[in-house]
């Protein structure tokens, strides 16, 4: 395996820890802010990594936040009873990136279910569909892909793109903001090839599946190279 995508699987493995531990503290809670929480959990990763970088912004969205792409900014939102947010984080250890996001959903209501489980099952899917044409398939291809998936599933995709290059921290300063580093509808670059330096190229694959009439929105991301 190559040492570089050896190295995102680990730190991919430690985000899936910290992940798994705001659920075993139970710290998705009814009545706590997004900023909140998002604090708690920069706490938590110091407490279990020592992790004080990430290398894009830290995001909880709840309610309504949760359609909004990854560009917004929106107000902060206080938790309910009966919410669905997600979170996306991207923490660094050992300067190597993580880009990890799940969706959670607080009661039992049953669209905010189906989104959840749908929005786990179409990265499955849509991994699945990479697995198999990673070497023809461009950018492009891959997130008209995902979002005709979207819609089969009965949503609508969330965003202008479905992922981004991952590397070694801080990969955007070699790969830069081009839409070649993006599985964006512009990008019609194999994702197979090799960057500028004849290095591997390594993908975050994500899924952001809404309902604008209901005002929800789901979320799920990590490594798919």
């Amino acid at each position: 395996m190559n040492d570089a995508l050896q190295r995102l699987r680990e730190a991919e493995v430690k985000a899936n820890t910290l992940f798994q531990a705001i659920e075993d503290r139970q710290l998705i809670l009814p009545g706590k802010s997004e900023k909140e929480l998002n604090t708690e959990i920069f706490d938590l990763a110091f407490e279990l990594f020592g992790i004080e970088k990430y290398w894009h912004k830290r995001i909880v969205r709840s309610g309504r936040n949760t359609l909004l792409p990854y560009s917004e900014n929106p107000p902060d939102l206080t938790l309910q009873k009966d919410d669905i947010l997600f979170l996306d984080f991207g923490p660094v250890f050992e300067d190597w990136e993580a880009d990890f996001g799940r969706t959670y959903v607080l009661g039992s209501d049953p669209a905010k279910l189906r989104l959840k489980a749908d929005v786990e099952s179409a990265w499955l899917e849509g991994k699945a569909f990479y697995g198999k044409y990673r070497n023809t398939i461009t950018g492009s291809e891959f997130y008209n892909f995902s979002r005709e998936m979207a819609e089969r599933y009965g949503w609508l995709y969330g965003n202008e793109h479905c992922g981004h290059l991952i590397g070694n921290f801080p990969h955007e300063r070699i790969s830069g903001e081009k839409t070649a580093n993006y599985i964006h509808p512009d990008n019609h670059k194999l994702m197979s090839e090799p960057d500028d330096h004849g290095n591997p190229r390594f993908w975050i694959y994500e899924i952001h599946l809404i309902d604008e009439e209901k005002g929800i929105g789901g979320f799920f991301e990590q490594l798919v190279s």
